[in-house]
């Protein structure tokens, strides 16, 4: 019996659904109730969501489909996921560890996707100046970070790697926007980030990278999407899927390009924004195996340091969509 890739499920019943809407346009016209169907995407500047918003291939491909597309912007994952929970929004792309915060919390949640793993666009920043020469001299210090954010389990594994509990630092929760201000003032030791934040860090006042997530965890970034949304309208899902790999496959094919759409958007020069650009991985897929696996690994650590209140099955949040 032939094995059917997930990939090629996803384009499938997209292709199904594009089919069907031209069939019934050649009958007379979509129906009203499919000219009803919407999808309300959330995003963060910098990210592959805001170059597909940027580009628009995926409010085309859905309009020809009938299906309205709106568009959220949330300044950090956590808070995109708390828009999803409370029906703000129907999907999103967060890093690895929003989700496992969002699904401790009760977040009725469907891992959709994920993009390779980028573990060079993540890293603990010290000042140019700072004494701070090892991951074990941050012992004693305070680190800021978003909290439930991608930086939050980077900052779990780092301090590991240097002979340190998470116990050992005084973790200060603040937004990027925040954080950043705490940085320069002098007001925390040390500041764990993602780009483009980290870029614009590096470039703009020298901050100096400690440790990125190089050896210590994977990053992935994850589409992530409300179980309503998923059960009701798959393929509206698959189809917005399709038109997100087409971004990421031009992504990895035009950095620069890529990188004059995200600057203005960050306030950053291209050159800048072209770092961020290229340390991340591009391309969304259905979640592997091992990428489930890894996940449970880590909602497994957190739990284990009481940073989510409960044990998670996290394969049961997983879409595993028809052949």
């Amino acid at each position: 019996m032939k094995t059917v890739s997930p990939r090629r499920r996803l384009l499938r019943l997209a292709l199904k659904t594009s089919a069907a809407i031209v069939a019934v346009a050649a009958l007379g016209g979509v129906p009203a109730h499919a000219q009803q169907k919407e999808i309300r995407i959330g995003w963060q500047k910098g990210s592959t969501l805001s170059i597909v918003k940027a580009r628009g291939n995926l409010d085309e491909r859905l309009k020809a489909e009938g299906v309205k597309v709106s568009w959220t912007e949330f300044p950090a994952g956590p808070q995109m996921l708390e828009g999803l929970n409370v029906g703000s929004i129907d999907i999103g792309v967060v890093g690895e560890t929003p989700p496992v915060f969002a699904q401790a919390a009760g977040a009725d949640l469907v891992y959709v996707g994920n993009e390779p793993p980028a573990p060079r666009a993540e890293k603990i920043l010290v000042p140019k100046d700072s004494a701070i020469k090892s991951l074990a001299e941050l012992k004693g210090r305070k680190v800021a970070l978003n909290k439930g954010s991608n930086v939050h389990y980077l900052l779990v594994k780092a301090l590991e790697s240097g002979g340190l509990k998470y116990s050992d630092v005084e973790v200060a929760f603040l937004t990027p926007a925040d954080a950043r201000a705490a940085f320069e003032k002098g007001a925390v030791d040390a500041w764990a980030i993602w780009d483009p934040f980290g870029a614009a860090a590096e470039a703009q006042i020298g901050a100096r990278i400690l440790a990125d997530g190089n050896g210590i965890v994977n990053n992935y970034n994850f589409y992530i999407a409300a179980r309503s949304f998923v059960n009701k309208h798959p393929e509206v899902l698959a189809s917005a899927l399709v038109a997100i790999n087409e971004t990421g496959t031009w992504v990895g094919k035009n950095q620069r390009d890529a990188a004059a759409i995200v600057a203005p958007q960050i306030g950053l020069p291209v050159e800048v924004a072209a770092v961020s650009v290229s340390r991340y991985g591009y391309g969304v897929k259905p979640l592997s195996d091992d990428v489930v696996k890894h996940q449970q690994q880590m909602a497994d650590t957190l739990f284990e340091l009481k940073l989510i209140p409960k044990k998670l099955d996290v394969a049961s949040a997983v879409w595993r969509p028809a052949p």
